[in-house]
């Protein structure tokens, strides 16, 4: 069995997954729930199914005391935690995807880009004008697009301005964004 095939129980559902398509927490000693998206805290893993509803079930039934049998109570803020998580780690791959150099920026040279067809998907900011979002869906055609974020959190994150739409070259580290994207987008849809 290969280590990405590795399957846990989410303490909500109780369904049997891919531990990648869970959520993964831990008991702290002072008996907080934390998230170890990492996996590398101390103590054994608690699995969540990757969805912003489901963990709130776990919040509010209070099932990390259930599956850890300790007396926990998890931040009542935990879900906004995981979101903010989600959202770094994202952001930080895009960040990485610059520095690659797998990264086109500009309405126009997105648009040009996706003509020759060398695009693994497209990032486009939330508050895109509704213009340029038409001529990218057109363009697009079969190409995935995200929006999940602002002009100004990929501001931050590229340190550029006016940050709207960007292409993702066909690439190996165009996967592991696309990984990090579909995780955040997944929480935030469910």
């Amino acid at each position: 069995m290969k280590k990405d095939d590795v399957t846990r129980k989410c303490i909500v559902t109780g369904k049997v997954m891919n531990k990648k398509d869970l959520l993964r927490f831990v008991v702290t000693p002072d008996l907080l729930v934390v998230p170890d998206f990492k996996k590398k805290l101390p103590g054994k893993g608690i699995y969540v199914t990757n969805s912003k509803k489901i963990l709130q079930t776990a919040i509010d039934k209070n099932l990390f005391a259930k599956a850890s049998k300790l007396n926990v109570k998890p931040n009542l803020d935990l879900s906004l935690q995981v979101e903010g998580l989600l959202k770094k780690k994202a952001l930080d791959a895009v960040s990485l995807a610059k520095k690659a150099g797998i990264l086109v920026l500009g309405l126009e040279k997105v648009l040009e880009v996706l003509k020759k067809n060398s695009v693994a998907f497209v990032l486009e900011a939330i508050d895109a004008g509704e213009d340029g979002h038409n001529r990218i869906v057109l363009q697009a055609k079969d190409t995935e697009i995200f929006r999940l974020f602002d002009v100004e959190e990929l501001d931050k994150a590229l340190n550029k301005v006016n940050t709207v739409h960007a292409a993702f070259v066909k690439s190996e580290m165009a996967k592991m964004v696309h990984d990090e994207f579909s995780k955040l987008a997944e929480f935030m849809k469910s």
